[in-house]
């Protein structure tokens, strides 16, 4: 990387779109190892985005209890996200500064609207790699943002088991 290169990474704020899935931390370990290595600039920010999927009880009678319930159970999802994404920035070499940040809502909408807000300078998201069919019926958050973002957008695809 030339000196002209690295003064346009400085400062970068580059949000990694996190998920359950391993596609989401093999995304993460591929923004470290290739936007975010020792020979980058450390001045950028990591910004992992975790978002939930709504809880929606909007005309349903359910006691509190199963509302508690519910809400605890997306808690503990994103928390167990953000420990897997901890565990992995961890194990790299990496004085970058890490921050959190927690949505709610239809993934594709919710990771745009938070990268404007955010002002990314770039975003990072695996490939779920759902075949035609598939990503027919439910949809590509990939595709999406890569339609509605306004940074560049890198998809990673996890290498395929051999």
């Amino acid at each position: 990387m030339s000196i002209t290169e690295e003064n346009n990474m400085e400062g970068r704020k580059i949000v990694v779109a996190v998920d359950e899935s391993e596609e989401s931390m093999y995304a993460l370990s591929w923004c470290l190892d290739n936007l975010l290595s020792q020979n980058h600039i450390p001045t950028s920010t990591l910004i992992l985005l975790y978002i939930r999927p709504p809880l929606d009880v909007t005309g349903y009678l359910f006691a509190n209890d199963v509302i508690a319930t519910m809400e605890k159970h997306n808690s503990d999802l994103t928390n167990s996200v953000m420990r897997r994404a901890e565990a992995v920035y961890k194990n790299f070499n990496t004085t970058v500064a890490v921050e959190k940040k927690v949505g709610s809502g239809d993934a594709k909408y919710a990771i745009c609207t938070a990268v404007e807000k955010l002002g990314a300078d770039i975003l990072v998201m695996g490939s779920h790699d759902y075949g035609l069919f598939k990503r027919a019926l439910l949809g590509s958050v990939s595709d999406y943002c890569a339609k509605h973002v306004k940074c560049p957008l890198v998809v990673v695809k996890r290498p395929k088991a051999t």
